[in-house]
């Protein structure tokens, strides 16, 4: 059973909801970016969603999209993710790791070596926006060496599609709340509660929900109808500009205790 798979049947026999934080690798602090991982989980992180550094996104809002930039101004490339989650893996051999990203790094890495090095880091799935179910054959090197594809479906995706996404899953199915980007402020659960608890009752997987959680109510609003709440424009938002291993710890603290005791008292 992989780390993705184990992580949330523990929740679920626990009854608890997942909070998976997504932060950019490198930002805001390359040198910290450890600590900041680690901050995650000690703030009640159940997986981390780690962003690589991508110079032309098309999902990420203008907050992650500025994240990245940042971040290979400062050098950060495949190469030094893969160091952080190596070097995380060295206290924690527990929480699970999702690279979120595209798919250029990883095929000017080269796809077999790609997977050989982050499953020797300790990465336990990838979630590439840019290639789809249709198109996933090219990471068959990532799924023989044991890392998870991470799908999404969202509110736009056609049913004979989503049947094919809810047959594949693996790890999660990740649903977009809504048609846009990360970031955006327009959530309204009461839209997607029957989409997600349809999805939830024929996806081979858990369901996670991203995009448009910002804050504890409407984590916990998410709550009432999935598996996992993904949230990571506002923290991201809220990590920017600060350099100093103490001051990000106490950032993720502030940020993250709301949302896990609101998560908790489902």
């Amino acid at each position: 059973m992989s780390r993705i798979d184990r992580r949330f049947a523990d929740l679920k026999a626990a009854g608890r909801t997942g909070l998976i934080p997504f932060v950019t690798a490198g930002d805001p602090s390359p040198q910290h970016m450890v600590a900041l991982m680690h901050a995650l989980v000690d703030a009640g992180a159940d997986l981390i969603e780690l962003g690589v550094p991508f110079s032309d996104p098309m999902a990420d809002g203008p907050v992650i999209q500025h994240a990245s930039e940042r971040a290979i101004a400062k050098g950060v490339g495949l190469n030094e993710v893969l160091g952080w989650v190596a070097a995380f893996r060295q206290r924690d051999a527990d929480t699970p790791i999702v690279l979120m990203g595209y798919l250029n790094p990883v095929e000017t890495h080269g796809y077999a070596r790609f997977a050989r090095e982050a499953v020797h880091a300790g990465v336990d799935g990838v979630l590439l926006v840019d290639c789809p179910l249709e198109e996933a054959a090219v990471l068959q090197p990532l799924r023989e060496a044991g890392l998870q594809q991470i799908l999404l479906a969202a509110p736009t995706t056609a049913p004979a599609r989503l049947a094919q996404l809810c047959g594949a899953a693996e790890g999660f199915l990740y649903y977009v709340s809504f048609a846009g980007i990360t970031g955006a402020a327009h959530l309204s659960t009461g839209d997607i509660a029957a989409r997600v608890a349809d999805i939830r009752g024929r996806a081979k997987a858990p369901v996670a929900v991203g995009f448009g959680i910002r804050d504890a109510a409407s984590a916990k609003a998410i709550a009432g109808f999935a598996d996992a709440v993904v949230i990571g424009s506002a923290l991201v938002e809220r990590l920017a500009g600060a350099t100093e291993a103490e001051d990000m710890i106490v950032r993720v603290r502030g940020f993250l205790a709301p949302i896990r005791a609101a998560l908790d008292a489902h």
